[in-house]
């Protein structure tokens, strides 16, 4: 039985042992279409060292998001190309007072880590139970993949951020202009949120959604 599992256990681990030796690593050619697997790579030959640093996150971000008082860069692999295939990204987050990263979810886990100023963060999981904390300079919090979560600069002055996530593609959903930004009808989404139509008619407003 033992050396069963052995085998077993080893004809599921050879495919990525084999990727990993093969492949060192497999920077985004977008001259040919994504696939579930990420971007075809580059001709290795054709690379250099500038391939592999991204500059997008050095300086401070101009707030440009007035609703949630709010900015974002992030290093994901269609902004660094080298990402692709290796299961991570990295964002900048730059809080005017009071902004905010409004409800949202990833398909991947995500790690804050606070660098100025005090933020408000947490998340709610399929129980309905909100955890959330105070953060303060240094400190770090993780966000388990696919669980609506939230960031709020909850000081007197500008806050900075920055995030990691387990994926070169992690994808967002932001709750708000999700549910405003469509083509629902609606009275539609009435009966989905309980919002009243005032209410749905100004998030279709603020986010270009019709009907």
């Amino acid at each position: 039985m033992d050396a069963l599992k052995v085998i077993f256990l080893f004809a599921l681990l050879a495919p990525f042992s084999y990727v990993t030796l093969v492949v060192d690593y497999c920077v985004a050619d977008f001259n040919h279409p994504v696939g579930p697997a990420g971007y075809p790579c580059k001709n290795p030959a054709s690379l250099t060292a500038d391939d592999f640093v991204f500059s997008g996150l050095r300086n401070p971000s101009i707030i440009t998001n007035q609703l949630f008082n709010l900015n974002s860069a992030f290093a994901i692999d269609v902004t660094f190309p080298s990402l692709n295939g290796l299961g991570l990204s990295m964002g900048r987050l730059d809080f005017g007072v009071g902004g905010a990263v409004p409800i949202h979810s990833h398909r991947v886990s995500e790690l804050i880590l606070i660098s100025e100023g005090t933020i408000v963060a947490g998340f709610i999981d399929t129980n309905g139970t909100a955890f959330y904390k105070t953060l303060h300079k240094g400190d770090i919090m993780i966000f388990p993949p696919t669980l609506l979560h939230f960031q709020v600069n909850v000081g007197k002055i500008p806050a900075l951020a920055f995030v990691t996530l387990n994926s070169p593609s992690p994808g967002f959903e932001i709750t708000t202009p999700s549910l405003g930004g469509n083509d629902l009808p609606t009275e539609l989404v009435k009966k989905m949120t309980l919002l009243d139509a005032i209410q749905v008619k100004k998030l279709k407003k603020l986010f270009g959604g019709t009907n």
